[in-house]
């Protein structure tokens, strides 16, 4: 595969990687990903999708499913891939969710579970890409549970589909509802993913990697891998939007009759974005250390709260709970923001009394 000349000195190898401790989400998660949860989270009818979700027992039915179909990844068992789940996590600082593999010829990985959080490889990943593509890809995953994407990815891939085909019978709403909540969960879908290739290039520091990571999941792997070349791939994906020429009536009708249902952003419009952001200098800036800092560790499988009115303990970075739809973080209403360390200066995540880079106070 030829490099790419934009991006100058990257090494291929395997070295040791920046850590980036007490790490924000909000570091990488995009402003479009921020806003398209919040639309998500207004919606009057999401209380009642996460009691569905818990009645049915989705989480556990994941779990067991997976647990009886994949092989799960382990010291003694494809110890790589295991190192590179650890590699990941030490970096994003979250803790170690379960790794499977499973065989599929579809280049595809996924985050599953709420109570037990895991990754799965499909197994042409593992055949067809570099070992820093897939650390960027389980980077990506991680990204997911680091950012508490988790239960809501859940409802969209595993509740969502059964809403759409049952309708009113199924959650006892109206139809047209339905496909509306349908439809913002999708968007939202779509901009986590993006958020989360940001994520996968913190884990890989390897830039080539991760965008030739993202040109496999757009072409496949074959014969012809030598022939690939990443700067065309990239002038494809700064182009696509002027030369592709649609607008008005026909791109929303490319939208309606082709991608309001997508799980995922095309792969093209995927490069761009972590193009640009990396362009941006935001990349570069957080593996310096200037980046917002999280010292309460709410992780989805980090800081846990009890809900005020039925009392289930839930991951911190839940919005509502997933038992009875009560609001967990009502103060966020309010307009509770970060604070500032009064030496350093570094952004802290509320209630942080004392600075962990300078040992001041926090304001």
């Amino acid at each position: 595969m030829s490099a790419t000349s934009d991006y100058p000195g990257e090494a291929w190898d395997a070295r040791e990687r920046i850590r980036l401790p007490h790490l924000s989400a909000e570091a990488y998660v995009c402003d479009t990903d921020r806003v398209a949860l919040t639309n998500i989270q207004k919606i009057p009818l999401l209380p009642q999708v996460l009691r569905k979700f818990h009645e049915l027992a989705m989480d556990k039915i994941s779990y067991a499913r997976n647990s009886a179909e994949s092989v799960r990844c382990g010291p003694r068992q494809y110890p790589t891939l295991h190192r590179m789940v650890k590699e990941s996590c030490s970096v994003l600082h979250i803790a170690e969710p379960e790794l499977y593999i499973r065989q599929s010829e579809v280049m595809n990985a996924y985050t599953s579970g709420t109570n037990q959080v895991f990754i799965v490889l499909h197994s042409a990943l593992i055949e067809h890409m570099t070992d820093d593509e897939l650390l960027f890809v389980i980077g990506h995953e991680c990204g997911h549970i680091k950012a508490g994407h988790v239960l809501y990815q859940e409802i969209g891939r595993l509740l969502l589909p059964l809403l759409e085909v049952i309708g009113q019978a199924t959650l006892g709403i109206g139809q047209l509802a339905g496909i509306g909540l349908v439809a913002a969960f999708y968007e939202w879908m779509r901009q986590a993913e993006m958020s989360c290739d940001r994520a996968g290039v913190l884990v890989c520091q390897n830039k080539l990697a991760s965008l030739s990571g993202l040109m496999k999941l757009g072409a496949g792997s074959s014969r012809f891998d030598g022939e690939a070349n990443l700067d065309a791939f990239l002038e494809q994906a700064r182009t696509h939007a002027e030369t592709v020429g649609l607008e008005g009536l026909s791109k929303a009708l490319l939208f309606l009759l082709y991608n309001w249902q997508l799980s995922h952003p095309q792969v093209v419009y995927r490069a761009k974005g972590l193009d640009e952001w990396i362009r941006s200098g935001a990349y570069d800036r957080v593996l310096q250390g200037n980046y917002l800092r999280d010292m309460t560790g709410a992780t989805q499988m980090g800081q846990r709260i009890r809900c005020s009115r039925c009392r289930k303990e839930v991951s911190s970075t839940q919005s509502f709970c997933p038992e009875c739809g009560q609001d967990l973080h009502p103060e966020r209403a309010a307009g509770a923001g970060y604070i500032t360390c009064t030496g350093c200066k570094a952004k802290l995540a509320p209630g942080t009394r004392f600075c962990p880079e300078c040992g001041l106070s926090a304001s």
